[in-house]
């Protein structure tokens, strides 16, 4: 797909997403898409950030700790994302990813292993017949693409990292978007880019591995930014709308989170149609994993707690999980040998 560079009055067509054209017209330009996202109501801060803070101090029950410390399980994506990855550490992943706890089979397992594209097939072979959400109890391989975490490649070098992830067995994609061309108000680039990497998630078989997009919401300066960020990406197909990489400071917060929440509530509302969020980086605890369910459940609904609408994108956070869970089990806290170190 060619990008097209939109003229003097930014009538240029963009990509024909269906999404977009359902909601902003057939007359899908670089105007008619900033106008739309401009006009989207503005982000009230102190009551985002009061909303999240009332939220961040609820409890649970402590009845209902150990179905919310196994329902954290299942919605993480394991991730190693290390220059020093090796096949070896990414077995040791999928090995923690099957069997989160070696001596309390009754753990569940995690959503996905998130890994890059060059370990893709490694993490699938290792998976075997429990790789994809069709085996029972299945794990995804998520692969992160598009020069992922800065995103600063041509378009051709990123659809060929998504294409190489697909081909050797993805069934999910984390891309990110072009912060800077988002930041410099060139929608439309950042759009047609979306839609460009939608279309090489497809499959030999003609299915599609799920698209998460990446706002990277620490380098976006603004909630407004974050909101008008959200839409553009569900607009132009994406699947999932992922908070960060992890890699850039701040990372997942509980407010950014919940405007991202109200954002996928609002186009469910809309079009009847759910998207997913992740949160990612920096989310290391049970209490802090917990605050986020909360305010899943509260914002967007129970029908968001299940893997393929809500996923936490984290490393050592499994590791917290299993030994509160032991907590639970026998009354006192594990030495952190208990856990692997990942």
């Amino acid at each position: 797909m060619t990008l097209t560079s939109p003229d003097r009055s930014g009538q240029s067509p963009l990509a024909p997403a269906s999404r977009a054209i359902d909601i902003i017209g057939a007359d899908l330009t670089e105007a008619s898409l900033t106008r739309y996202l401009r006009g989207l109501p503005a982000v009230d801060a102190v009551g985002l950030t009061n909303r999240a803070a009332d939220l961040g101090s609820r409890s649970i029950k402590a009845t209902s700790k150990a179905w919310a410390l196994d329902k954290i399980i299942s919605l993480i994506d394991l991730t190693t994302l290390e220059g020093a990855d090796t096949p070896g550490k990414v077995r040791s992943l999928v090995a923690k990813a099957l069997t989160p706890d070696a001596s309390d089979l009754t753990s569940p397992r995690v959503a996905a292993v998130c890994v890059y594209g060059d370990m893709v097939a490694t993490a699938a072979e290792a998976l075997g017949s429990a790789k994809g959400e069709h085996a029972p109890g299945g794990i995804n391989v998520a692969a992160v693409a598009t020069a992922f975490p800065s995103g600063r490649a041509s378009l051709r070098v990123k659809l060929a990292d998504v294409a190489d992830a697909v081909d050797a067995g993805a069934d999910e994609i984390d891309m990110v978007i072009d912060r800077g061309a988002f930041l410099a108000g060139n929608y439309g680039r950042v759009f047609d880019e979306i839609v460009a990497v939608k279309a090489a998630c497809q499959r030999a078989d003609k299915s599609f591995a799920h698209l998460k997009v990446i706002l990277e919401t620490g380098e976006l300066n603004t909630y407004d930014n974050v909101k008008r960020a959200s839409w553009l990406a569900i607009l132009a197909g994406g699947d999932f709308i992922k908070t960060s990489t992890g890699k850039v400071a701040p990372a997942a917060t509980l407010p950014v989170t919940l405007l991202m929440l109200q954002v996928v509530r609002d186009w469910h509302r809309l079009t009847g149609e759910r998207i997913g969020v992740k949160p990612a980086g920096g989310i290391r605890t049970s209490k802090d994993a917990i605050k986020y369910l909360v305010a899943v459940a509260e914002v967007a609904g129970q029908e968001w707690l299940e893997p393929h609408l809500f996923r936490f994108g984290a490393s050592s956070l499994l590791n917290d999980v299993l030994l509160q869970r032991q907590k639970i089990s026998t009354g006192h806290y594990s030495a952190s040998s208990y856990v692997t170190i990942d």
